[in-house]
């Protein structure tokens, strides 16, 4: 399987583009803000969430110079599948506050989550150079994505803790009114019952990538020991079963209404859990490691990833922003090779088309620049 077509209406930089595909990997080459990214950001956004960048539908819509807010958008692609032909298609109508993404497949209209059984993007971003140094909060959504694309229920349960997270903090936040003890009780059950499924997705996907890692020894990218750190996480890898976390889950929760309500945050939960990295050579944390250690560590992790799902029905598809760039010239070789061993269809970012030499005859190359896609 594979992306035959792209074509993008009024998103981000881009007015009307269309990109036909071969389906091989795909080299987008072009100076800084010609929109290589806008780019792989609509690839993204053919799956459940945000996108790459992590932004509202509102945001995305293209805007010329005096207009105020973006103009209503469209991204389009065809997939060609052993069964024929499939069109995923997701944009938005109506901009504004109430701008709200709206996805068809085959010209139905369809929930986000449908996606996914044909299409898992995943990603690496310059932002994730440092990601086990940086915000715990941005390694777990990090890992989090990296869960759902090989178990699509896993954002629709990370989506309703998330929503009653947001839900509780809010009676507890608000001074003018008591919060109905029975609401409350009932919210705390559903965020119990999220979160001990969301642990346990957790821990099985943790296990599965670790093994994925372990098996690309032979590989010349640096190897991490990945951990969680969370209660409910912990619980879960001692082979506690699911009623027993969610049990543990909702006693925290009573427990914490007091502190939760007078930080305005909610301070407990599995949104708290935090991915950690043991830099197996060096034997020592990621996050001591320098931003070129952290790329080929996430990136190692990323391609474990999709060496899992190319075994799977739904196509992996690669997004890889400037990832070349920050590789030496014998790790840009291998994760070339690896692209192609695996069948991948990648999609690579760079401002030198010399960046991506290795791989001429073995990719369609595409010069993006502010006049448009040339092939």
């Amino acid at each position: 399987m594979s992306l035959t077509s792209l074509a993008i209406t009024d998103f981000r930089s881009y007015g009307a583009s269309r990109l036909d595909l071969s389906g091989g990997p795909v080299v987008l080459y072009g100076p800084n803000g010609s929109g290589k990214t806008n780019l792989l950001e609509a690839i993204s956004l053919l799956t459940p969430g945000k996108g790459l960048r992590g932004a509202t539908a509102a945001e995305m819509g293209r805007r010329e110079p005096g207009e105020a807010m973006g103009r209503p958008w469209g991204i389009a692609a065809t997939l060609a599948t052993p069964d024929g032909e499939i069109k995923i298609g997701t944009g938005v109508q109506t901009m504004g506050a109430a701008a709200r993404r709206i996805v068809r497949i085959d010209g139905e209209t369809a929930q986000p989550g449908r996606m996914l059984e044909h299409l898992r993007p995943v990603w690496a971003t310059p932002e994730q150079d440092r990601l086990f140094s940086d915000a715990r909060a941005d390694r777990l959504k990090f890992f989090d994505r990296l869960v759902f694309a090989a178990h699509p229920d896993h954002a629709a349960v990370v989506s309703n803790y998330e929503k009653a997270l947001r839900e509780r903090i809010r009676l507890l936040s608000d001074e003018e009114r008591r919060p109905d003890p029975v609401w409350l009780d009932a919210l705390e059950a559903r965020l119990s019952e999220a979160g001990a499924r969301a642990a346990l997705n957790r821990v099985t996907a943790l296990k599965a990538l670790q093994d994925g890692i372990n098996a690309r020894a032979d590989r010349p990218f640096p190897q991490a020991d990945l951990g969680l750190e969370g209660p409910a996480e912990q619980m879960a890898q001692d082979g506690a079963d699911e009623a027993d976390i969610l049990s543990m889950l909702g006693e925290g929760f009573v427990r914490a209404r007091a502190r939760d309500g007078a930080a305005g945050r909610s301070l407990f939960g599995p949104h708290r859990t935090d991915l950690t990295a043991l830099h197996r050579e060096k034997n020592r944390p990621a996050a001591e490691g320098s931003s070129g250690e952290q790329k080929a560590l996430v990136l190692n992790l990323i391609l474990a990833q999709t060496a899992r799902l190319a075994q799977s029905t739904a196509q992996p598809v690669l997004l890889l922003d400037e990832a070349p760039a920050h590789l030496d010239e014998a790790r840009r070789a291998a994760l070339f090779d690896e692209i192609e061993m695996l069948g991948l269809q990648a999609f690579m970012t760079g401002t030198e088309r010399d960046l991506f030499a290795a791989l001429e005859g073995r990719a369609q190359f595409v010069s993006v620049s502010p006049l448009g896609l040339t092939l």
